[in-house]
């Protein structure tokens, strides 16, 4: 009898363990379906922004001539510890600098982080403007662009732009003038990829996620998180020299 029990015990262990084994089995299945489903919807909406936006990124020689466009709007990139521009955010102010010298529009915006007192990237991107040749009044600052979408957003209800040329990175261009297109904003891009980056490859893997999140926003349209007083482009940009100007909640 005890041989019975134990020879029962194996059988009925011997099942218990396949039931596991098949559980998670079928567990493993379930999740990796989600995973390749997320993973193609993702890449989904990476196309999908790609496709809309790529028959609006214009050679320099194209974006420079009139367009009617009310400014040129610069996005943030990082600034170093000492305050200089980051290579990135150098080159989106050099092909900004070309462009208005070219007549692609009377004034630019300078859209970027300066959520804190120490770390300011729309003061070095005017400066770098200014030491370039363009007038101060020339060039308003929005120290509340914290996303790309942040900055279209207020380049729209802030500084009342309904016209803009979008200056970045190409690989950051789709991503920006997908957003543009939902805002309402009529835009154009002009990519500024003077050189190699040594983080490009982060820069993709970020960027690849900040899509799909910005398709999100542009289907729910939230409000940024700072919005203030209208300060038309056809003010004197000094204007917007004191933070305090335009960065107020909403």
């Amino acid at each position: 009898m005890p041989k019975i029990n134990k020879a029962l015990r194996r059988v009925m262990t011997s099942r218990n363990v396949r039931r596991q084994r098949r559980k998670r089995a079928r567990l493993f299945t379930l999740a990796l379906c989600v995973l390749l489903c997320a993973g193609l919807a993702m890449a989904g909406v990476n196309l999908t922004m790609a496709r809309a936006a790529a028959p609006r990124i214009l050679p320099p020689e194209d974006a420079a001539p009139a367009q009617g466009a009310d400014c040129i709007l610069v996005l943030g990139a990082k600034v170093m510890p000492g305050g200089a521009p980051s290579h990135m955010l150098e080159d989106r102010c050099r092909r900004a600098v070309e462009l208005y010298h070219a007549g692609a529009a009377p004034v630019l915006l300078m859209s970027g982080d300066h959520g804190q007192w120490e770390y300011d990237e729309v003061s070095a991107m005017k400066q770098y403007a200014v030491d370039s040749g363009v007038p101060s009044a020339a060039v308003f600052m929005d120290h509340a662009g914290f996303s790309t979408y942040d900055s279209l957003y207020r380049a729209r209800e802030v500084f009342q732009a309904r016209k803009v040329v979008i200056v970045t990175q190409r690989y950051h261009l789709f991503r920006a003038l997908y957003i543009a297109r939902r805002l309402g904003l009529e835009a154009v891009g002009a990519a500024c990829d003077y050189r190699a980056y040594a983080t490009q490859a982060q820069n993709n893997a970020r960027e690849f996620l900040a899509r799909c999140k910005d398709f999100a926003k542009c289907i729910a349209l939230p409000k940024p998180k700072y919005l203030g007083p209208p300060i038309p482009l056809y003010l004197d940009g000094d204007v917007t020299n004191d933070r305090g100007v335009v960065f107020e909640k909403r």
